[in-house]
């Protein structure tokens, strides 16, 4: 299996998914077809045109998943790349065309699968720990469980100055290990992970990543970090 999981697709001051050049160089090595999963935006046809764009100089023809028979194009890709966006719209809309189960089914027979924000979030057992407004409702929030254990993209620290009063990212992420024995990944900006059959390892700038699990401490990550050990627990 082989994945590269963004934290976020655009960084400030540069442009769309220009702060990850070098880690989707390596990914992208070998792919000459790539399908694109739009369904985190209702813009589908610019929203790929964006993909595309972005991934030209790399030598890859984009596909966007609504443009044709997505089992058809999937079949004839080398990579499947989903955008950020909702996630919850995102995973509506894979249920909705029942694509989960063959973008599964394609990434664990060679596909490169690529996610950034939402479509980190779908890599995950499930959507709980997305960040997103729930504008619409998904059957379920089960996703395609690339890992076994769940991402909080755009992870954000606590502000000792703000004067926001609602929870922080982090007692957020505490209240879902109150009720999942779960661990998450809260990866912060310019941060991914990528994947490598069973080698799992944390990428991009300084700032990393914060590892919570039930009953221990959050753990600082910076990039290089093998965070191989996640996958012990992975059925198959």
């Amino acid at each position: 299996m082989r994945l590269l999981l963004l934290s976020n697709s655009t960084a400030p001051g540069r442009g769309y998914l220009e702060h990850a050049t070098d880690a989707l160089a390596e990914v992208l090595a070998d792919v000459r077809r790539l399908v694109f999963v739009p369904f985190a935006l209702a813009d589908h046809d610019g929203y790929t045109s964006t993909v595309a764009k972005a991934l030209a100089p790399f030598g890859v023809e984009v596909a966007g998943a609504h443009q044709d028979d997505p089992i058809k194009l999937l079949n004839s890709a080398q990579a499947v790349f989903t955008g950020g966006g909702n996630t919850f719209r995102l995973l509506r809309q894979l249920y909705r065309r029942e694509l989960l189960a063959p973008i599964r089914d394609r990434v664990a027979h060679g596909t490169v699968y690529i996610g950034s924000s939402a479509g980190t979030n779908v890599a995950c057992p499930t959507i709980r720990t997305t960040n997103d407004m729930p504008i619409v409702q998904p059957p379920a929030f089960d996703a395609a469980g690339f890992v076994p254990f769940q991402i909080n993209p755009h992870y954000t620290d606590p502000d000792t100055n703000s004067t926001h009063m609602g929870e922080t990212r982090e007692e957020r992420i505490e209240q879902f290990l109150e009720e999942n024995d779960v661990p998450v990944l809260g990866m912060r900006e310019g941060t991914w992970l990528r994947r490598e059959d069973r080698e799992l390892t944390l990428g991009g700038d300084a700032p990393g990543a914060r590892l919570f699990q039930r009953g221990s401490e959050p753990a600082e990550l910076r990039p290089g970090a093998d965070l191989s050990d996640l996958l012990v627990n992975e059925i198959g």
